[in-house]
């Protein structure tokens, strides 16, 4: 017990000491950056005062559009913000070059209709991006502004912000919030499905996965294979989720939408945490035994070679990984083994149980470096 509070408290005095995002307007910004425009459904409340959303929970869903400016000089990968009280510098920092409200789900499915509507039909295609633990609203409207850019994801990009309490010791509150936020994120799907958009593909990191996977669950419980059947993909990266509980989700929705990657990390300290803390081996993030798993058509691919900090988002931190994402939405030909050695990855292993491939990455060694 003394280790586990050892651990959570280490964890807590980590993330006091790193600087929070919030939201900076900067007009200024539009003619210095690459911009991103991100749609937004969130159900998280907002301060009344200062308008800012917290982690209180809303039913009632709200809709909005930001453009995101990314400055011009930075590595991929890279988020930077200024400290709080500080002014913000648009070539160095991610700054929001306009936000507006959409009065209800209507209107913001006119808008996102109109922008699909200028794509051939076919090519309609919306990422939706689910955050993760202790994350604010605006570290997940940078994150996905940043991997919408870094990956060139050609499809329209929607962030989903749940009610997390931005705390390392929110945990709990998290989890709730995470069961909470299910028929949010269901009503948005529905929202992208009637505004014309042909495929939906659903990135998830962290907790935000378990939500994302109690929502399939949730729709396939209703009968709603239409809406089970625009889902294009489902990327679950460093997912917080019981592995037990990830196969009852699982076979509950039945046929699981195609492609389906499970990003993992056996170095992941925040899953090692997150194990420590409900009493469990493994988290299905940092899974060992593919055999668990098998009977699943699932491909589970290990990063745990390109450790980043604790390892919990590599995925969205690593040049190296992002340039094998390149293109999401064909992750299955992505990770063909001449491709990955042409953008500088190889696979370690690859191991296919039943149903279920793991593909274990490792960086590529040079020549010139394998032989000094």
């Amino acid at each position: 017990m003394h280790r586990r509070a050892t651990w959570v408290l280490v964890c807590a005095f980590l993330v006091a000491c790193t600087p929070r995002a919030e939201i900076v307007m900067n007009r200024d910004a539009e003619v210095l950056g690459q911009l991103k425009t991100i749609f937004v459904g969130t159900t998280r409340s907002t301060d009344p005062e200062t308008g800012r959303y917290t982690d209180r929970r809303q039913a009632d869903e709200r809709f909005q559009r930001y453009v995101v400016s990314i400055p011009p000089s930075r590595e991929p990968g890279e988020i930077t913000w200024p400290r709080a009280g500080a002014p913000a510098d648009p070539t160095r920092h991610f700054v929001t070059v306009s936000a507006d409200s959409f009065r209800d789900g209507a209107s913001f499915r006119a808008a996102i209709g109109q922008v699909l509507g200028e794509r051939p039909r076919g090519t309609r295609e919306v990422v939706i991006y689910v955050h993760g633990f202790n994350n604010t609203f605006a570290e997940g409207l940078y994150r996905i502004a940043q991997m919408s850019a870094d990956l060139e994801i050609p499809a329209e990009t929607v962030y989903y912000a749940w009610p997390s309490a931005g705390n390392a010791l929110g945990y709990v509150h998290d989890r709730d919030s995470a069961l909470f936020a299910r028929d949010g994120l269901e009503r948005l799907i529905d929202q992208l499905v009637l505004a014309g958009a042909d495929r939906v593909l659903l990135v998830a990191h962290s907790l935000g996965s378990a939500l994302t996977m109690e929502t399939l669950r949730q729709i396939a419980l209703r009968g709603d294979r239409r809406t089970i059947d625009r889902i294009a993909g489902v990327m679950l990266i460093s997912p917080d989720i019981d592995i037990d509980v990830f196969r009852a989700q699982a076979q509950v929705i039945g046929v699981l939408p195609q492609p389906f990657v499970i990003f993992t990390s056996r170095r992941d300290g925040a899953l090692a945490l997150s194990a420590r803390l409900t009493g469990a081996s493994d988290r299905l993030g940092n899974l060992r035994d593919l055999s668990s798993v098998a009977d699943l058509p699932v491909t589970v691919v290990e990063a745990g070679a390109f450790r980043d900090g604790d390892a919990h988002f590599t995925l969205g931190t690593s040049p190296a990984l992002i340039r094998l994402l390149a293109n999401a939405t064909t992750i299955d030909a992505a990770l063909e083994s001449d491709r990955i050695a042409r953008i500088g990855l190889l696979p370690g292993a690859v191991l296919t149980v039943q149903n279920a491939t793991r593909i274990i990455l490792s960086p590529v060694v040079s020549l010139a470096q394998e032989f000094e």
